[in-house]
């Protein structure tokens, strides 16, 4: 489903109604990022029975930045909920993971969620289902599929029925509540059951890693076919390349590793629990093996072949992390050198399938190009490194362009916007979109929550890259907007500069308030009083087009004349605190953020005054 239409509060829901205990609210959001965002960023399993039948659940998250998670979890279900506001109806991000299920041959369950709102109506769940019916057909659904199901459902209130009138009285009259059993029953009736063979040969294929401190590597998958104990002799096999290579070749080319199983676990209301035996249909991790990874699968001994894995879609965005060189690195994190930070990163790639590392080749082994779906995906990977305590300095992002095999052409990705703005922000948004190389597809007044103006674009990714904070300001706050790939498109030019000039420290040391008060009324501060700073470090944003260096930590000279005015008289405007976020989006291609545990700063690539001029003028000449 969409960000925030209620999948992970409905799995919570349908645990209890399977007699399983959910100790906090949103319980497969257990990260501590997740807690704090208020979004699901990596997917997870639990079981739990229903009328002597297991039922294993996946929650996935509905960012589209992180659209490998739920890609990577299509090869351990048969059948999905697809979950829409029931005011709100199919979004940007609906598409995406929709057509991946449909691509899977998975048959949707419609559930239309929070139907406890008071502006649900009839006709508006018709014009909601009737839209669904129009994206399945666009999506290539076949009749089966586009014969879904429709439940009413409120997942908060705990209250699901067939039929959106009782669905609403239940919620009115506080009754039957915590009862979603004509949910459950739906899905006993239309996912068929896993069509693995017990009596097979064991066959598992891996799409989750994790670590645990006490068994160490532990692989998650769905067992396709036999069953397994602790204690059986088991080999991992990895897929083979498909590059054509024969498929009658020996397999020991393909295999990885052999090993015994330590331990098997099934999840149970969010928590481990221990089984001897895993079988054909059930969602298990296995301890045991060292080297097995996704899209492995691991097997009996005499198991010759991989199983079929989904293909993970190539990542749009790429950035480089380095090693922190600036006067104060070092200060502030634990794990400084370019080996922690390449080690920590091929870790990540390991359990995180949409992410890709390399070593760039001028790096001196310091520098490594990460590349992901997207700013989110990516912020989410700093957020958490630097919580390690690592130091960095990150590159702004690039978007990774593909040339067209037929004409020769570049192409870009282009992403599709869905914003909803108040109708006096209408004309802003829309210059702001189209300054970014954007173009209004589709307009429509009165559609959006609360009489808000929907409007729908097409723009590239790169013009996207920091729009969020643009797009706030423009809209005061009170405007959504969604984004989600859409398709690669032809290279749409260069673009004007958006950003204002930087204000650029010439000194190092301590800023003070004599210095800062006279900057003021050049810009936006980005740095109070009394903050460490250093040469080629970005403290503010010029009112003028170009940048400009100053000496912050300048102080007030003194002399034997008695001055009625003092420091203490000067009165700053607080600095504009810079998230990560922002960050991400604010730096320009000569400029670098500095992440460290404490603090977000921004930076010149080159720390030296003279070498940027220098570099400016030769740029000029060429």
């Amino acid at each position: 489903a969409h960000v925030d239409h209620g999948k992970t509060t409905l799995l919570d829901t349908l645990m209890k109604q399977g007699a399983q205990t959910v100790a906090t609210e949103r319980l497969m959001d257990n990260n501590a990022l997740e807690k704090e965002r208020g979004i699901t960023i990596s997917s997870k399993y639990t079981s739990f029975p229903w009328r002597g039948v297991t039922m294993n659940a996946v929650d996935t998250p509905g960012h589209a930045d992180f659209g490998g998670e739920v890609e990577r979890v299509l090869d351990l279900v048969d059948g999905c909920l697809l979950l829409v506001d029931a005011t709100e109806g199919p979004m940007a991000q609906t598409k995406f993971v929709l057509g991946k299920a449909l691509q899977k041959g998975l048959k949707p369950i419609v559930v239309m969620n929070k139907v406890d709102r008071d502006n649900v109506t009839e006709e508006g769940c018709a014009a909601v289902e009737s839209k669904l019916f129009d994206l399945f057909a666009a999506l290539g659904a076949d009749d089966d599929q586009l014969d879904f199901a429709t439940v009413y459902a409120s997942a908060r209130e705990g209250v699901c029925s067939l039929d959106l009138g009782d669905a609403q009285a239940r919620v009115r009259e506080n009754r039957g509540k915590g009862d979603m059993s004509a949910l459950l029953d739906v899905l006993l009736e239309r996912v068929p059951a896993p069509d693995g063979d017990e009596e097979d040969e064991f066959k598992m294929l891996v799409s989750m890693i994790e670590h645990d401190a006490f068994v160490g590597r532990l692989v998650t998958g769905r067992v396709a076919s036999g069953r397994a104990r602790v204690g059986d002799r088991v080999k991992a096999l990895a897929m083979r390349p498909a590059s054509g290579e024969d498929v009658g070749a020996s397999s020991s080319s393909s295999e990885k590793e052999v090993g015994r199983i330590t331990k098997i676990f099934t999840s149970h209301g969010g928590v481990r629990a221990p089984l001897e035996e895993a079988r054909a249909g059930d969602i298990v991790s296995v301890a045991g093996l060292t080297t097995a990874t996704v899209t492995d699968t691991v097997c009996a001994p005499l198991v010759a072949d991989p199983l079929p894995a989904t293909p993970i879609d190539p990542p749009t965005l790429k950035m480089t992390f380095g090693v922190n060189d600036s006067s104060l690195g070092g200060k502030e994190g634990k794990k400084l050198t370019g080996r922690n930070i390449w080690d920590r990163l091929c870790a990540e790639a390991e359990t995180n399938v949409a992410l890709r590392v390399v070593q760039l080749a001028d790096g001196g082994g310091d520098k490594f190009e990460v590349q992901g779906r997207g700013e989110l995906h990516l912020g989410v990977l700093i957020e958490t490194m630097r919580r390690e305590k690592f130091e960095m300095s990150i590159s702004p992002p690039v978007v990774l362009y593909k040339t067209d095999p037929e004409t020769g052409k570049r192409l870009e990705p282009i992403e599709e916007i869905v914003a909803e703005v108040e109708e006096e922000h209408v004309g802003a948004v829309i210059e702001a979109v189209t300054l970014r190389k954007g173009e209004l597809v589709d307009m429509v007044v009165g559609a959006g929550e609360g009489g808000k103006t929907r409007l729908e674009f097409l723009a590239p990714s790169r013009g996207l890259i920091g729009f969020r904070a643009t797009f706030v300001n423009d809209t005061r706050g009170t405007g959504t907007m969604n984004r989600a790939f859409h398709s690669y498109g032809d290279y749409r030019g260069s673009m004007d500069r958006v950003r204002k000039g930087a204000i650029v420290s010439s000194a190092t040391g301590t800023t003070t308030t004599y210095a800062l008060g006279m900057l003021e009324a050049r810009g936006t501060l980005f740095v109070g009083p009394k903050t460490e700073v250093y040469e080629g470090m970005i403290i503010g944003e010029n009112s003028r087009e170009e940048s400009m260096e100053v000496n912050p930590c300048k102080e007030k000279k003194l002399t034997n004349m008695r001055a009625s005015g003092n420091d203490e008289t000067t009165r700053l405007t607080p600095p504009r605190a810079i998230a990560l976020e922002e960050a991400i989006g604010y730096v320009q291609s000569d400029e670098l953020i500095e992440v460290t545990p404490s603090a977000i700063r921004l930076r010149k690539a080159i720390l030296d005054g003279n070498k940027r001029k220098a570099q400016s003028r030769k740029k000029s000449e060429h």
